[in-house]
């Protein structure tokens, strides 16, 4: 599903026009990544919560010349989804 699915699929169920519908989903994602780059976690109970973790520095192996590589530390955006949300899925698989 692409942004503009989730575009379509919202107007259409709220009434609200697509363009409208496009500024709030992607002010929604703006303020999302803006958030974390300032540091900040997001928390959305039922959902999910958004924060910024730090990889630690670790070796790695290039797969075609075998070689050792050093992949350094680095800060990576994750998003733990919540116990309702897993629920719903794999009640939705059974």
């Amino acid at each position: 599903m692409t942004k503009a699915d989730i575009v379509d699929v919202i107007s259409s169920s709220t009434g609200i026009s697509k363009i409208e519908t496009e500024a709030v989903v992607k002010g929604f994602l703006d303020t999302v990544i803006d958030a974390l780059k300032d540091g900040k976690s997001i928390e959305l109970r039922g959902f999910g919560s958004f924060k910024v973790v730090k990889r630690a520095q670790r070796v790695a192996r290039n797969p075609k010349t075998n070689e050792e590589v050093i992949v350094p530390e680095q800060h990576v955006p994750v998003l733990k989804v919540s116990k309702e949300f897993k629920k719903t899925v794999a009640e939705s698989h059974n």
